[in-house]
């Protein structure tokens, strides 16, 4: 199912800081990415480069239970280590313009290798919700994820979906309005005790 034309016509829209609408960031290795944007935002879309740069842009808006919301469609990419032209647009929009909630689309049929780029996301701080899609590929592969423990792990909320089928299309904007209005924050990541003796010698050397 879409939300782009999901709207409340009981009262006046609530908006994000500052009285503007609320910014969802769509953030992913590509895997549905655009198939979600197109989901969320229908026909209402605007589609040019990111200022100074021949990166794409693609920026929609969605009016969904009250909520004016902005999305934007952020470069696939798979990390934020190579520094190629789309990971520091993506890497500045994250840091630099804070939006309300990252969505981080992942492919629930090769979680392991996509959760890398999750964890990056976490070590931001960024407001984040996972969203794993192509459950259906997973299962048919006979891949088992348990939902609760990984939100427990993460400390994000997990939401599974189909996005070529609209399968949980609503609840993902639903647990992102929820994130961006109550100004979540992803829990400090805590790795082993001796990669953890490292990371705080290097902050040493920061200050």
């Amino acid at each position: 199912m879409s939300c782009h034309s999901t709207s409340n016509s009981k009262g006046r829209a609530s908006n994000g800081k500052n009285g503007k609408p609320l910014t969802f960031a769509l953030q992913a290795t590509d895997v549905g990415k655009s198939v979600i944007f197109n989901q969320l935002t229908g026909s209402n879309q605007i589609i040019g480069n990111w200022p100074g740069k021949t990166v794409d842009r693609a920026e929609g808006t969605l009016s969904f239970e009250g909520h004016e919301i902005k999305v934007i469609d952020l470069p696939g990419i798979y990390s934020f280590s190579t520094f190629s032209m789309e990971e520091l647009v993506s890497r500045d929009y994250v840091a630099l313009e804070k939006p309300d909630v990252v969505i981080n689309v992942v492919d629930a049929s090769v979680l392991e290798r996509n959760l890398f780029f999750t964890l990056q996301l976490l070590e931001m701080q960024a407001p984040l919700v996972l969203c794993l899609n192509q459950v259906d590929v997973a299962k048919s592969k006979g891949i088992i994820i348990n939902k609760e423990k990984l939100q427990e792990t993460l400390g994000v909320p997990v939401v599974f979906a189909v996005a070529t089928r609209g399968d949980g299309i609503y609840e993902l904007v639903g647990e992102a309005i929820n994130v961006a209005t109550h100004k979540s924050k992803s829990k400090h990541l805590k790795y082993r005790k001796d990669l953890e003796e490292k990371i705080e010698k290097l902050k040493q050397y920061r200050k």
